[in-house]
């Protein structure tokens, strides 16, 4: 990873918690968030994952409008960076920590690679 790269990292890396944090204090039943990145195919290659703990909260959630809501603070932060990109849902997907649990043990790591 380039410098450059690393830097940019970091503040993604900010900004997303600052989501995060909020998320945590207004979602029922959210748990924490990830991202992942492929530099040499940036900013198309940005994923945001937000997992949360039961598919019955996740559920709830993608029905109501805060869903909405958490992207369009998704998609601010990256405009705060000058991260342009046209349709913030193709960058966001969402999990639970139940899915990870029956599919693969807990493993969270092995989940996000593919």
């Amino acid at each position: 990873m380039r410098k450059s790269d690393k830097k940019l990292d970091n503040q993604i890396r900010i900004a997303l918690t600052d989501v995060c944090e909020s998320a945590l204090k207004s979602l029922n039943g959210f748990e924490w968030l990830t991202h992942s990145v492929n530099y040499d195919r940036f900013p198309e290659s940005l994923k945001v994952v937000c997992v949360f703990d039961t598919n019955e909260h996740l559920e709830a959630f993608k029905t109501s409008p805060l869903c909405g809501q958490l992207e369009q603070q998704i998609h601010a932060e990256f405009n705060a960076l000058g991260l342009k990109v046209r349709n913030v849902q193709r960058h966001v997907s969402y999990d639970t920590e139940e899915n990870c649990v029956q599919s693969h043990d807990g493993n969270w790591a092995k989940r996000l690679q593919g």
